[in-house]
């Protein structure tokens, strides 16, 4: 069982990494390329060095996947857990500087994840989950109150659904006709799944390429919540084999 106490370190961890991003945000900073083409910035590395520390510093010691370094992952312990991070999520967002940018934080258990940590440093707002603890949203002046999925909308309501500002798919068109009467909510990062978890919006289609950490953390908050991450074939997203690191295409639904 997860206690109160090690979900409010990471927490505690993820607001530190903000504060190392927002520095950074501050100033001019420089953009280079990955080898994915994907773009990269002195505060993805910042973030993850933060984390990497806050996190070696737990009573709780368990190997640690982050983007950043990918290949240092030494593999799960013996009861299968890890720490799934994605110091910076949303690097395009925090390029373009309209806030939409996270840090993310997971703890995986058998491929599920069991607790995670979402903070939007920008908009000075985080959500956090964990089993046998619920969900809920931090917001900017430190109230913090539970969070529930909005569920099914009636028959006569349109569908929102929430998709990303900087990822299109040739996909997505058909998959929406299919669903019928809706409405578009553009988000960066993983405060789409967020949304759904805060009953913001009901539906977010995935369906284009994501890695394991993109997800992770929001996943943990859409569970507590009440919703489900679905891959298309129905079966829940899992982090079970991280050496693959890319998820399927996915479907995040607030109708638990």
């Amino acid at each position: 069982m997860i206690d109160q106490a090690l979900l409010d370190s990471v927490e505690r961890i993820a607001r530190e990494a903000g504060d190392a991003i927002m520095a950074v945000y501050a100033c001019e900073f420089s953009v280079e390329e990955k080898e994915d083409k994907s773009p990269l910035t002195e505060a993805d590395q910042a973030a993850h060095n933060v984390i990497v520390r806050g996190l070696q510093g737990l009573e709780l010691q368990l190997p640690i996947l982050s983007e950043e370094d990918a290949e240092g992952f030494s593999g799960v312990d013996s009861n299968g857990r890890y720490w799934l991070v994605d110091p910076l999520d949303g690097t395009k967002e925090f390029i373009k500087r309209n806030g939409e940018f996270t840090v993310n934080i997971a703890l995986i258990e058998n491929g599920k994840p069991i607790l995670g940590v979402v903070t939007a440093p920008a908009l000075e707002t985080a959500y956090v989950a964990a089993e046998g603890l619920g969900a809920f949203k931090v917001e900017a002046n430190g109230e913090r109150h539970e969070i529930r999925v909005a569920g099914k909308p009636e028959a006569a309501s349109a569908w929102r659904v929430v998709g990303s500002r900087s990822h299109t798919s040739p996909d997505l068109a058909a998959w929406l006709e299919k669903l019928g009467k809706h409405e578009m909510l553009p988000m960066g990062s993983s405060l789409k799944l967020c949304l759904i978890a805060e009953g913001k919006a009901d539906a977010y289609p995935r369906l284009g390429p994501t890695c394991l950490w993109d997800t992770g953390a929001a996943h943990a908050v859409v569970l507590q919540a009440g919703g489900r991450v679905e891959a298309l074939e129905g079966k829940q997203l899992s982090y079970a084999n991280p050496s693959e690191k890319l998820n399927p295409y996915f479907v995040v639904w607030g109708n638990g």
